[in-house]
């Protein structure tokens, strides 16, 4: 933000990309506020080519990107908060962007995993306020491929979450969506989706059920109705068995 400034605009205009910080996320959204500055386009490119030559060539910035705030505390309500970008757009130090992924499904899954309460239990554990890439690689993740099981349940509850804007179209048509017109955007059933994303994926985590209790027990600020829904969909999830 600092050695880039000089590319910054304070208004938008044809041509000009919007420049993403940090505070403009929160979990699975790209609208929690509005952007202050905005980058064109031609100048953007010739920043990340440097001395290599433009040929129009596919640059991360038009990819989808999972996204998350570097600053982050373990005492807020919650410590980790990421989404998924849309195309077309540039960020700044304040998130953390990955590389895009071939398959987009699989960022689905990442995004749901990472927001999820269990991961956040673990990380909280060790972050005091700046989130870097150290205590991510340092948190254990389930990793699951395509055909397991839960796969495509996180992945349509992510896009549904997500998707709730025309400019992913394309990755809603990616994961069997039609348009952003059916992802999610009533709070009730927003807040269900996310319930049942954190039950399968205490799942994921082989926890029992008092184990999941107690973890839910460690999050103070979120609201007891928030955590009784996760707990009442990991009981949904649970195998027939009865085992987790």
């Amino acid at each position: 933000m600092t050695n880039d400034s000089h590319l910054f605009k304070q208004e938008p205009g044809k041509g000009r990309l919007p420049l993403y910080e940090g505070k403009m996320i929160h979990q699975f959204t790209h609208l929690y506020a509005e952007p202050r500055y905005w980058v064109d386009e031609a100048e953007g490119r010739k920043a990340l080519l440097g001395k290599k030559i433009d040929n129009g060539q596919k640059l991360d910035y038009q990819c989808y990107r999972f996204a998350y705030r570097a600053i982050a505390r373990s005492t807020d309500s919650r410590t980790f908060i990421g989404t998924i970008v849309p195309t077309n757009v540039v960020c700044g130090h304040s998130l953390n962007v990955t590389l895009p992924l071939q398959d987009n499904r699989y960022m689905l899954v990442i995004c749901a995993t990472l927001n999820s309460l269990i991961f956040d239990f673990a990380l909280r554990q060790q972050v005091s306020s700046n989130l870097t890439m150290f205590f991510i690689y340092q948190t254990p993740v389930p990793r699951l491929k395509s055909g397991d099981k839960y796969f495509w349940d996180i992945v349509q509850r992510a896009a549904k979450l997500i998707c709730t804007a025309p400019e992913f179209d394309e990755l809603a048509q990616e994961v069997g969506l039609n348009s952003h017109r059916e992802g999610v955007t009533d709070e009730t059933e927003r807040a269900k989706l996310r319930a049942e994303l954190d039950g399968i994926i205490a799942h994921l985590y082989g926890l029992t059920d008092a184990e999941f209790a107690y973890i839910l027990t460690t999050f103070p600020i979120v609201p007891e109705t928030v955590k009784q829904a996760a707990l009442a969909a990991y009981r949904t999830f649970a195998p027939k068995s009865g085992k987790p």
